[in-house]
């Protein structure tokens, strides 16, 4: 046996091992044991005969089967650095109740005046197109718990009441609710009387000179306080104004993984008239010719993490434009048009979500569930 030969050739099919197979998913205690094996198959293999490499281009594929074997085949058959995703295979499905409902027809839809699917099949929410009996029944058993950050700041203080109240009837009813109220009058807070499954934490804010600066501003709040806290207290989080009212229930059917509410003043409109901000130096410019609907920065929600995607993203929008001496033409909603458009909501809520006041009511409005407070904007913006 050529000894000096057998010592390149050993290293050599080790290294080829070991690369191929990955450091990482290697147990070293098991190359510990595998080298000497190797070395002794190779030895009597060769025996003291002079090594030939077609024999070498024998004996590696052998060698290697054998490390396989060895190993476990899972070693080799799934990267390193992908994660095992595991699932619960004896998990308890969802079951409701028995219940007694009108049965659904497929050729007989409850709404044919409105749009009940966006293009993307996202689902679109209005009345009598669902059950909130059932949905109550499936979410109960969820025990998630949804946020609403709302902002109060100089003069919106005095719409505090009327939407704790109005929340308090409609909103979620029999679910849990965490109210995040950020002021920067928290003594001015009345003490009001929430029902046991809603909880209201007021959280001090600084105010702006501006008003368009304390809009424009809430994303950044938002998202910082998803990072810090909100990502371990709640599953869902919604925004919403605090000059709202609420006059009907707003239930479980609002929840899904980026939602958006269609605007009550452009929801006929044609995209090149909805108030999309076109001026291609704006981070929230959406070009001539795009545009699906026009949503309202009112009231907007999903999942904790994509609000927080969402809002990290308006917010960084928000600063570019600052930065280039330029406002967004309806400023954060300027921006949060142009996030959905490109990352399209899972859910849609139809202007019964959010109704303006000073809009006649037609006929495919069937309820209104949330409305703008009138008021004099000039006077409480101020």
């Amino acid at each position: 046996m050529d000894i000096k030969k057998v010592h390149i050739v050993i290293p050599i099919v080790m290294a080829g091992i070991i690369g191929y197979l990955g450091t990482k998913i290697m147990d070293i205690k098991k190359v510990h044991i595998v080298i000497p094996i190797v070395m002794a198959g190779i030895i009597g293999y060769f025996g003291t005969e002079i090594m030939d490499i077609k024999k070498v281009h024998i004996l590696i594929p052998i060698v290697m089967a054998g490390i396989i074997g060895y190993l476990g085949i899972p070693h080799i058959s799934r990267p390193s650095s992908q994660p095992v995703r595991q699932v619960d295979l004896d998990e308890t499905s969802l079951v409701i109740s028995r219940m007694s409902y009108p049965q659904p027809f497929v050729d007989k839809p409850q709404r044919t005046d409105v749009l009940l699917m966006s293009p993307w099949l996202a689902p679109i929410m209005w009345e009598g197109t669902f059950n909130r009996d059932i949905l109550n029944a499936q979410y109960r058993q969820k025990k998630f718990v949804v946020g609403v950050a709302t902002f109060a700041v100089k003069k919106y203080v005095r719409f505090i009441e009327g939407f704790l109240g109005s929340a308090n009837k409609f909103f979620l009813s029999g679910h849990r609710v965490n109210f995040y109220l950020f002021t920067d009058h928290p003594e001015k807070v009345p003490s009001m009387k929430l029902a046991p499954e809603k909880s209201l934490f007021i959280i001090p804010v600084q105010n702006y000179s501006r008003w368009q600066d304390i809009s424009m501003n809430r994303m950044d709040i938002i998202s910082n306080r998803i990072r810090t806290h909100w990502h371990y207290e709640v599953d869902y989080l919604y925004s919403m104004d605090i000059d709202v009212q609420m006059f009907e229930h707003i239930g479980v059917e609002i929840i899904d993984t980026l939602v958006g509410t269609i605007s009550s003043w452009q929801y006929t409109k044609p995209r090149d008239s909805n108030s999309y901000e076109r001026r291609p130096e704006s981070r929230a410019a959406i070009p001539s010719g795009e545009g699906d609907f026009y949503y309202a920065a009112s009231f907007y929600g999903g999942s904790v993490s994509e609000v927080y995607k969402l809002t990290t993203a308006c917010f960084k929008g928000v600063t570019e434009d600052r930065a280039n001496g330029i406002e967004a033409k309806w400023h954060e909603e300027s921006h949060l048009n142009k996030y959905l458009l490109y990352h399209k909501p899972t859910r849609l809520l139809s202007p019964e979500y959010y109704w303006d006041e000073e809009l006649p009511r037609p006929q495919i409005i069937r309820v209104k569930r949330l409305s703008s407070v009138r008021k004099d904007l000039e006077e409480v913006r101020s």
